[in-house]
């Protein structure tokens, strides 16, 4: 008893001293952040919303009234310049439109992708995500070696043979609308790109067969719940110590694991084949399977390494290129003009024929500089990050090293500096003749790090585009919103619902 009483006597000056080093360091903490707002605060910004927190009220704020936060960057371009500042607690971000920043670090394999951005991503509160795979490899050397050997599954001469492919799964989204105009229905036209790109994605990079149009499948919303909970670990700090938010980081969670078994799976199908001397396509499966075999003894890590490719491809490889497909069918939908004259091209080049040849893609140049506009207004992958080791100057202001910098090509595309007019929808911008956009368009990145797969989902891209103006007239349903919806890649809020008509034939 006396020992309790004894014991209990100690608690409150523990319960003291607890306090005082919880104080010495929260103070710590204060002035290490008045450190880094003298040693940034040269460089213009938006005032900070506190002295603690930074930009993070407005920027949480923004997301919690389910905006895009790209156009608060855009607004703070106009405002601040080609250069500024965000806070976050101790960390301070630069956005960057400067076309000759863009170039000099972003063409540069000297300046790494940011340590903070895609070690987030790589998991996913606490579960394995992209891991260390090609888009989150932080070291050159690593990168490097799993772009070396995935070069060959996106040469010219292997994405020619995809053609067919392009066209098979386009035609089943084509019977798919037969039967949405045959039944004058409407027509959620982002989820019926989600089913087909990802239809793509697993037939010519995996081997495997989804059919999504007539097949349910847990892949699509997992791959929905993983980028949403992407966006929140990377911009809310808090997130995950909310009591609220536990549902939904279990569900993250779960998605990953989803993902990730649904590749050990298919991974473990096609290294079968291999040993068993069956044939087997040179795709992205195969190469991924390939670079895992450069080790000399496969470990664990080297198993989850597979999957982290598995993964980055699945998810980029349909994603993306979905979005883009809904917002040229929305623009083109407000753009009557642009719609006849991109219609025109197809039928001169296409015709009536049911398979779109790789010579014909080139044909369509018109709609090449559709699709590109769409990209300018509406990138889906909106943009990317590096490291800033060294001091340097960006348009004028001295920037010191050890930061962050975010290139938004959102932001760039919309900027009047660059763009004259920018929220018009004029595909002319990328006429042949036309000047080339000096370094504020890159919706697939810029220099070594660029995204490997641009010219399959541009192909991708023309062949249902083409065959969806062949086809069918589509016009917007009325009372639906023009808004983005910022899921850390770009989509349209609305899904852009269509009427679909036959046009005066059927090409069946």
């Amino acid at each position: 008893m006396a020992v309790f009483q004894l014991l209990l006597g100690f608690v409150p000056q523990m319960l003291l001293i607890l306090f005082f080093l919880l104080f010495i360091a929260f103070l710590g903490f204060c002035l290490y952040i008045k450190h880094i707002h003298m040693k940034y605060d040269h460089i213009p910004g938006p005032p900070r919303d506190s002295f603690l927190f930074g930009h993070s009220p407005t920027i949480l704020k923004t997301m919690l009234n389910d905006k895009n936060l790209h156009d608060k960057f855009l607004e703070w371009s106009e405002t601040y310049g080609l250069v500024y500042r965000v806070n976050a607690l101790h960390y301070v971000f630069l956005i960057v439109t400067c076309p000759e920043a863009t170039k000099e670090i972003l063409m540069n394999q000297k300046y790494p992708k940011d340590k903070f951005t895609y070690k987030k991503i790589s998991h996913l509160f606490g579960q394995r995500f992209l891991g260390n795979g090609l888009v989150t490899a932080h070291e050159h050397e690593v990168w490097y070696k799993q772009r070396r050997v995935m070069d060959p599954a996106f040469n010219n001469l292997y994405l020619r043979g995809l053609m067919g492919t392009f066209n098979e799964r386009a035609e089943i989204l084509m019977d798919k609308l037969v039967d949405v105009a045959d039944n004058n229905t409407k027509a959620n036209m982002l989820h019926h790109f989600n089913c087909i790109t990802l239809d793509v994605i697993a037939k010519v990079a995996f081997g495997m067969e989804l059919d999504l149009l007539k097949n349910s499948s847990p892949l699509p919303k997992a791959i929905e719940t993983c980028l949403k909970g992407m966006v929140f670990y990377i911009r809310d700090f808090f997130f995950q110590f909310n009591p609220k938010n536990r549902r939904f980081i279990k569900e993250v969670r779960e998605a990953c694991r989803l993902l990730r078994t649904t590749g050990a799976q298919w991974i473990q199908r096609r290294k079968t084949a291999m040993q068993n001397g069956e044939d087997v396509p040179k795709d992205i499966l195969t190469q991924i399977i390939k670079t895992a075999a450069t080790e000399e003894n496969m470990t664990e890590e080297d198993e989850e390494f597979m999957l982290d490719n598995f993964v980055t491809f699945f998810i980029a490889g349909q994603e993306t290129t979905a979005n883009q497909l809904a917002f040229c069918v929305m623009e083109l939908g407000r753009h009557p003009e642009i719609l006849e004259k991109v219609r025109k091209e197809v039928d001169d080049v296409i015709g009536m024929k049911q398979d779109i040849s790789y010579d014909d893609l080139g044909k369509l140049v018109y709609l090449s500089q559709v699709l590109k506009e769409t990209l300018r207004i509406y990138p889906t992958a909106p943009g990317t990050s590096r490291q800033i080791e060294e001091d340097m100057g960006i348009d004028g202001v001295h920037i010191p090293g050890g930061i962050s910098c975010i290139f938004d090509s959102y932001v760039s595309g919309r900027l009047e500096r660059f763009f004259k007019d920018p929220l018009k929808f004029d595909p002319d911008r990328f006429h042949p003749d036309a000047p080339k956009p000096y370094y504020c368009y890159y919706p697939f990145s810029l220099g070594p790090r660029s995204c490997l797969g641009k010219n399959f989902a541009q192909m991708e891209a023309k062949v249902v585009m083409a065959k969806l103006l062949q086809r069918f007239d589509f016009s917007l349903v009325p009372g639906q919103t023009f808004d983005i919806q910022d899921t850390g890649s770009l989509r349209p809020k609305s899904g852009v619902i269509c009427s679909i008509k036959h046009r005066n034939y059927k090409n069946k």
